[in-house]
């Protein structure tokens, strides 16, 4: 069986376990032995554990992995200045997306107006995180302690510590080409590992699933299927409709092909809500599988995981729209041109773990006066909302950089198209 055949059958066998799990602990004669091998050995214990090292797991390849791969792809550049135009395609493709998405999400919700006749009163209490300025985050992508940032997980400034030290190692001639070397080989060590990881997928998949439904189940979804059916019908579209088009449409490229190649990371994504967690998967399935360079996977795949955040964007404007509608604020033209402008900005300096998009939403709606009370009102669906838009974000990645990859010739066309490579580890 492949490897995304595994992972989906594991997520599966954890919904529909993990839902009777929650139905079974609901019960109020329940034997208090069972509760206690259900709730506390199984589920509290036994998959808690097997889900946490599995996202460290993922977690600790993170930084080496972005660090090594960058500095190869960088220093092995035949014309080193090619490097600015390839950020600036990256970062542009990323801000389109983000305004694109955005935009699509406060169109449907206005249309759809899933918080209309809610009659929502400030009764709902949240306490917003103050929010980071704008200029101290472009200030903060420059490291002043390299180390530290590594430590702390910083993926801005590792990246931009990355891109120097292999700059200079690309210009020290014969010293550099033999630090050069040693590099290339870590970055073979440091991919063999995310193949082994993958591995363990399915069981690290399952128990993160598990867990979540045994102990939430499915939350309160009968009060909020309006707002759900908005945000997911968008975050679809977006994925789906939007992606497909801009990869046709620049690249001439099979899209078909694309989002079969990327089925097992979206399943990845879906279960750990972090682009960050998947990121190590994500780059190793455009290397091996969607035949991107290592200069333009090690560069736009981290980037996109730290400052493309569609899905989260999606999310804020369908639930600005949803909370201005569920408590009979109108918004003009004007505030939603703010909304716009405040997400997409904002998207820079989200950090790509699970909930963050919460922090940043309440940014965006103290931008335009709404009662930041109100993300308390959508908090308890976010979590599996969180899922589904994360899996989004990790396709629009994947997406970018296939086309960076095609505009810079660093695409390998017979390995995008092959299928000889697909579950090549797996």
């Amino acid at each position: 069986m492949s490897l995304t055949a595994r992972i989906l059958l594991s997520m599966v066998a954890a919904v529909v376990l993990g839902k009777i799990t929650h139905e079974v602990l609901a019960l109020p004669d329940l034997n208090e032995t069972i509760r206690f091998i259900l709730d506390d050995v199984l589920s509290a214990g036994l998959f808690t554990l097997i889900g946490k090292i599995f996202i460290a797991s993922l977690k600790v390849l993170v930084v080496p992995l972005v660090f090594v791969s960058l500095v190869c792809g960088v220093c092995h550049l035949s014309d080193q200045s090619s490097l600015g135009w390839m950020s600036l395609r990256t970062i542009g493709l990323y801000l389109v997306t983000t305004s694109i998405a955005i935009s699509l999400a406060l169109a449907a919700a206005t249309l759809v107006g899933p918080g209309v006749g809610a009659n929502m009163e400030s009764e709902a209490v949240y306490s917003a995180p103050e929010a980071v300025p704008f200029l101290d985050v472009l200030a903060n992508i420059f490291p002043s302690n390299p180390f530290q940032a590594m430590v702390e997980g910083n993926m801005l400034q590792v990246i931009v510590f990355a891109m120097l030290v292999g700059l200079a190692i690309g210009r020290a001639g014969v010293e550099g080409e033999r630090v050069g070397k040693h590099f290339s080989d870590w970055n073979e060590v440091i991919m063999k590992m995310v193949g082994m990881l993958m591995q363990l997928a399915p069981y690290g998949v399952f128990s993160l699933l598990f867990t979540l439904l045994a102990s939430k189940g499915l939350g309160p979804v009968e009060e909020l299927i309006a707002y759900m059916l908005t945000l997911i019908g968008v975050l679809l579209v977006h994925g789906l409709v939007v992606y497909p088009l801009i990869l046709k449409l620049l690249t001439r490229l099979p899209v078909k092909i694309f989002f079969r190649k990327m089925w097992s990371v979206q399943l990845f994504a879906f279960s750990t809500a972090s682009s960050s967690a998947t990121l190590p998967v994500t780059i190793h399935n455009a290397e091996e599988r969607l035949g991107v360079g290592t200069k333009v996977a090690s560069f736009a795949l981290p980037l996109g995981a730290t400052i493309n955040m569609d899905g989260t964007a999606i999310m804020q404007g369908v639930a600005t729209a949803f909370i201005a509608q569920a408590f009979g604020i109108d918004l003009t033209l004007g505030d939603y041109l703010l909304v716009i402008a405040t997400a997409t900005i904002a998207s820079i300096g989200t950090a790509g773990v699970p909930g963050v998009g919460l922090i940043t939403l309440a940014m965006v709606l103290q931008q335009v006066g709404l009662p930041v009370e109100g993300i308390a009102l959508i908090i308890g669906v976010d979590r599996l909302l969180d899922m589904i838009r994360t899996a989004v974000n990790v396709t629009g990645d994947a997406m970018v950089s296939v086309v960076v990859a095609d505009a810079e010739g660093a695409l390998d066309r017979n390995r995008y198209l092959s299928d000889k490579v697909q579950e090549k580890h797996g």
